[in-house]
C-alpha cells in the first residue's frame, strides 16, 4: 500500500477515492461506490507502489493498460532521458528518502545510509551537515550527519511521523505528528525533543517564513493552516482554506506573501496571507504530492503520486505552464539551487526524474537503490 495508505482510515480513504471517482467527471457510467471494506482488502504489503497506481487508473476508467501498451509507457521516459550527465544533473548534494528501502541516498556520488527505518520525509541543514528524517511507520525522527551517514539521534514524536523541516538559523527542527495533532520542536544541536505543540487535526508538513519567524503547518484533517511563532513555540492562528479540504503540503512564495499548497486530492491553490483568502485554485495530477516554489519565484511546481505528470505553474501568471509526463507515482519534488533542474521522486519506477525547467522536459532518469523513493532534500532550497 502506498504511503498515504496509512494515514488515513479505510473510511477516509473510500472517500477521497470515491471524490476522485465522481467529482473529476472520470468515473464510469455503472460506477459503484468503494467501501471501507474493500479499501481494507488492498492494504497488501505485497502490493507495489506500480500495482496500485495501475489499479487506481483502472477505477479512474482510464482502462487497465496492456503488457504491451504498459512496457511502452514505462520505456519511453528512460529512451528520453540519457542525455545529461549525472554530476551535471545533481551539481550539490540531494538527500533521497526510500522509504521501503529504510535508507537514505545521496546523489550524485549514490552512497545509501540504510540504518533509517521508514525513511518518509525529509529536509536538510542551512550548512549541509545535518538530515532530519522522518520514520513514517515507526513514529521516529532520525537525526543524521550527512558527512558519515552516522545517525546522531532517534526522537520518538508519534505516530505517524510526516513532514520535518529545519529552521532557517539550523537550530530547531519541525516533525509532525499527524494522528496526535501535533508539532514536535527538536533542538538540533543537542539532538533532544524539546516540546510538542497542540496545533489542530492532521498536520502534515510546515514551511518557515524566510526570517524563521514563523511557521505555517498545513491542517490536512482541519481544513486550514496553522501559524506558529517560534520565539514563544505557541500556535498564534489558524487560517481555513476553504474550497480546499485537505491541505497536504505546501511552500512559501519568495516575496514571503503567498502560501502555496497542495493538496490531497489532486489541486493546488495560492493562499495571499495578508487578505487570508486563496487566490486561485488550479487542477493538477491524481492523488497527492510535494509541492516547491522554485528559486527565483517564476514557477511552482508540484507531483501527484496518483500519475505520471508534473504540474508546473506560472506563479505572476497564476496559470499552468507546463504538464511534464516523468514516470509513475512522482510525490517530492524539489528544484536545485539556481533553479535549473527540478528533481521528482518517483515512487513506483523506484527512480528520481530530472527536468530541465528551460526546456520542461526530463533529461535523466537516476534509479536510486531501493522501492518507494519518497521525498528529496536538495541544498539551499530547503
Amino acid at each position: 500500500m502506498p504511503a498515504w495508505g496509512e494515514a488515513l482510515g479505510e473510511a477516509q480513504i473510500a472517500e477521497v477515492l470515491n471524490y476522485l471517482l465522481t467529482e473529476i467527471d472520470a468515473a464510469p457510467e455503472a460506477f459503484r461506490p468503494y467501501t471501507a471494506e474493500e479499501v481494507e482488502a488492498l492494504r497488501d504489503p505485497a502490493l507495489s507502489g506500480r500495482d496500485v497506481h495501475r489499479l487506481r487508473q483502472g477505477l479512474e476508467g482510464i482502462g487497465a493498460a496492456t503488457p504491451d501498451a504498459a512496457a511502452a509507457s514505462d520505456a519511453a521516459p528512460v529512451e528520453a532521458a540519457a542525455s545529461l550527465a549525472r554530476e551535471a544533473a545533481f551539481p550539490a548534494p540531494a538527500y533521497v528518502a526510500v522509504q521501503h528501502g529504510n535508507a537514505v541516498q545521496a546523489l550524485p556520488g549514490g552512497q545509501a545510509w540504510t540504518d533509517v527505518p521508514g525513511a518518509h520525509y525529509d529536509a536538510l541543514s542551512p550548512d549541509g551537515t545535518r538530515l532530519l528524517v522522518s520514520g513514517f511507520k515507526s513514529g521516529d525522527v532520525y537525526l543524521l550527519d550527512t558527512r558519515s551517514g552516522e545517525r546522531l539521534a532517534t526522537l520518538p514524536v508519534g505516530e505517524v511521523a510526516q513532514g520535518v523541516k529545519i529552521s532557517p538559523d539550523g537550530r530547531l527542527g519541525l516533525a509532525m505528528a499527524q494522528k496526535q495533532g501535533v508539532v514536535a520542536v527538536i533542538d538540533l544541536a543537542a539532538g533532544e525533543l524539546i516540546e510538542r505543540l497542540n496545533v489542530g487535526a492532521g498536520p502534515h508538513n510546515a514551511v518557515f517564513s524566510a526570517d524563521g519567524e514563523r511557521a505555517y503547518v498545513t491542517l490536512q484533517g482541519g481544513g486550514a493552516i496553522a501559524v506558529i511563532d517560534m520565539a514563544t513555540l505557541a500556535k498564534v492562528d489558524e487560517i481555513p482554506t476553504p474550497g480546499l479540504e485537505t491541505p497536504h503540503n505546501l511552500d512559501l512564495s519568495a516575496d514571503g506573501r503567498r502560501l502555496w499548497i497542495r493538496d490531497f486530492v489532486g489541486q493546488a491553490a495560492v493562499l495571499d496571507l495578508e487578505r487570508r483568502a486563496l487566490v486561485e485554485t488550479f487542477a493538477v495530477g491524481n492523488g497527492h504530492g510535494g509541492i516547491d516554489v522554485l528559486p527565483g519565484g517564476r514557477y511552482v511546481a508540484t507531483g501527484a503520486i496518483a500519475d505520471s505528470v508534473v504540474t508546473v505553474i506560472d506563479a505572476q501568471a497564476l496559470e499552468v505552464a507546463a504538464t511534464v509526463e516523468v514516470g509513475t507515482g512522482p510525490h517530492g519534488v524539489r528544484a536545485s539551487q539556481d533553479g535549473r533542474y527540478l528533481y521528482a521522486t518517483l515512487t513506483a519506477d523506484d527512480a528520481i526524474a530530472v527536468i530541465d525547467t528551460e526546456t520542461m522536459t526530463v533529461v535523466r532518469r537516476e534509479l536510486v537503490a531501493g522501492a518507494f523513493p519518497f521525498w528529496i532534500a536538495v541544498p539551499g532550497n530547503p
